[in-house]
């Protein structure tokens, strides 16, 4: 017969002492804001309320004179918030991290300092190869803005923009149908009795959804064309409502922009420019007084007749068609613009304080990582490489053999 097991009245269950895990050391940041000088960028990277919760967080922030003009936020604002305001440009650039709701200009590249971290955009028909060669030689770290996603994995300010110029593009559309605009005289949403305008919109991606938002809730027809099925799909799902939609059939597109009284172009870049899907001769066939705004612009554009426009000179008119061709729409409502832009860029800037700098958040953020494109002289942007012939170093690679 087995012995019963004995158990000591003495003996007794003593916790282990709770294992507490190691905070990172935390970083004060020196962020520095300078005015952009870019043409027509009127949108500032950081709201005074922004700089507010990362100064009253131990940071250090300084903002170049009149840096918030363009968004109607004064010196006062920033200095309110807690900034240092900075009359000197070169002297804002020695700060350690620099924020930008432009990209580098070829005079900006020259204040640069070693080591520095660089947020902004980045548009690839104004980088050039000595520019990159010399971030590449101060081993700065850049990070494109547009390029970040978030947890849900999409790319936040890359979607706040593109919902700003889906909202405008309508909005401007009905602008420049009245007279006051010497326009046909039509409203966007007709009354009791009159029928509404007719809009088409080419592309279901994120612009197309809200121009389609926009134009149904003041009361338009609207049209929907896109080659992505799934696009459409989601869009009326996203819409709440069934739509006309149909996949780009240039027969069925022509007939439709022949009766349409506004055509948007809010077509996705495939390689970096946007495919021409609407012919001189289509623009040709359209209305007299319709109006074409192009969003697509900045790629390239989706009309064959669309050529580059500025916020001073937005239209012109071809075939009797007012073609409003911007390219950034989001700066023409910049403080609507710098606040999304604004709400991306705080919390990222102090996750980077508390957990002790750029370098550590990059490793620890596959959705910060996403958006480095020069890594400590090392360029991590594959395409960005095959553009200006650079030796490409993979950065998940380059950070796995420096930890």
């Amino acid at each position: 017969m087995s012995k019963r097991p004995y158990i000591s009245p003495s003996f007794s269950y003593v916790p282990l002492e709770e294992t507490l895990e190691i905070q990172p050391k935390k970083k004060q940041l020196f962020i520095g804001i300078p005015k952009e000088t870019s043409f027509q960028e009127n949108r500032v990277a950081l709201t005074p309320e922004a700089v507010s919760v990362l100064v009253n967080n131990g940071n250090d922030v300084a903002v170049e004179h009149n840096a918030g003009e363009g968004s109607s936020y004064s010196d006062s604002d920033y200095s309110e918030a807690g900034a240092r305001i900075v009359y000197e440009k070169a002297e804002l650039y020695k700060a350690t991290t620099i924020i930008k709701s432009a990209p580098i200009s070829e005079d900006e590249v020259h204040l640069l300092q070693p080591n520095q971290v660089i947020i902004s955009p980045i548009h690839l028909p104004f980088l050039k190869a000595d520019m990159m060669e010399h971030l590449i030689q101060k081993k700065i770290i850049a990070i494109a803005f547009e390029s970040i996603k978030d947890d849900s994995g999409t790319y936040p300010i890359v979607r706040s923009m593109s919902e700003i110029a889906g909202n405008s593009a309508i909005l401007t559309a009905a602008k420049y149908l009245s007279n006051v605009h010497n326009g046909k005289g039509i409203l966007l949403g007709g009354i009791s009795g009159v029928p509404p305008a007719k809009v088409l919109i080419i592309g279901a991606g994120v612009v197309g959804e809200f121009a389609t938002r926009t134009a149904l809730g003041l009361g338009a027809s609207v049209k929907v064309f896109d080659n992505s099925i799934y696009r459409l799909m989601r869009l009326q799902n996203n819409v709440g409502r069934r739509l006309f939609t149909s996949v780009l059939e240039p027969v069925t597109l022509a007939e439709e922009l022949s009766n349409a009284d506004v055509a948007v172009g809010a077509l996705k870049p495939v390689n970096g420019i946007t495919p021409v899907v609407v012919t001189e001769e289509m623009v040709s066939n359209m209305k007299p007084g319709s109006v074409i705004v192009d969003v697509s612009i900045d790629r390239g554009g989706s009309f064959e007749t669309s050529h580059v426009t500025t916020h001073e000179n937005p239209i012109f008119r071809k075939y009797d068609v007012i073609h409003y061709c911007v390219p950034n729409i989001a700066s023409g409502v910049s403080r609507t613009a710098s606040r999304a832009i604004s709400n991306v860029l705080m919390p990222i800037l102090q996750q980077c304080a508390d957990l002790g700098g750029a370098e550590v958040l990059i490793q620890a953020k596959r959705g910060i990582r996403n958006g480095v494109y020069l890594y400590k002289g090392c360029v991590t942007n594959a395409p960005l490489a095959r553009r200006f012939n650079f030796k490409y170093t993979d950065l998940d690679l380059l950070l796995a053999s420096q930890s």
